[in-house]
């Protein structure tokens, strides 16, 4: 397989449809059929169902859990949900498979655990979205909504929309040194 990688110059959702085409002619060529995209308030999902052919594709939009802004506080708008779910398109709300639990005991006690650690490690050395595609493979690995037996495509971002796309073999949280990433796909090159 000979592979392209794109480095956008800048991290950020400037980079949101370039990331989906990237991914969507990745996908295409080489039949991945499980695309699995972060996305907070909906919006990069509903621009990727604008873009990927979701008759051919099984899209996983996942969202940040409950509470990671303020206690109780889900930022995806039930409209984008709904938006989303009318077109086929499965939607996660879970807890975050590398912080979850963890990230209280960094708030309250400044002790650093290590899920925690690795979600720092692979943020600095490679990119926030990096770190967010192999998270949110495995959030959507435990619920059962993509295989973990095939590789697929994860998408996600610095901040808001999307700017990394890896191809990998996801694994679910209990098993997640079984993860084994291809590609990067496409990343920023200064985040």
């Amino acid at each position: 397989m000979r592979l392209e990688v794109t480095l956008f110059e800048k991290a950020g959702m400037q980079n949101t449809e370039e990331t989906l085409k990237i991914a969507q002619k990745f996908a295409e060529k080489n039949n991945i059929t499980d695309i699995v995209i972060a996305s907070s308030t909906g919006e990069t999902g509903i621009k990727a169902s604008e873009i990927f052919d979701l008759s051919k594709i099984n899209l996983v939009v996942v969202t940040h859990a409950y509470g990671f802004v303020k206690p109780g506080y889900q930022e995806m708008p039930d409209e984008n949900r709904k938006k989303l779910t009318d077109m086929g398109i499965k939607v996660l709300t879970t807890g975050h498979a590398l912080s979850g639990a963890e990230r209280t005991f960094r708030k309250s006690l400044n002790m650093w655990l290590p899920l925690e650690l690795l979600a720092r490690f692979l943020r600095s050395t490679i990119c926030d979205g990096f770190k967010v595609c192999i998270e949110i493979s495995a959030m959507a690995a435990d619920a059962g909504l993509i295989p973990v037996d095939k590789d697929i495509i994860a998408i996600a971002g610095t901040g808001k929309g999307s700017d990394t796309a890896v191809l990998l073999k996801p694994a679910d949280s209990s098993n997640l040194l079984d993860t084994k990433v291809r590609a990067i796909l496409c990343k920023p090159r200064e985040f």
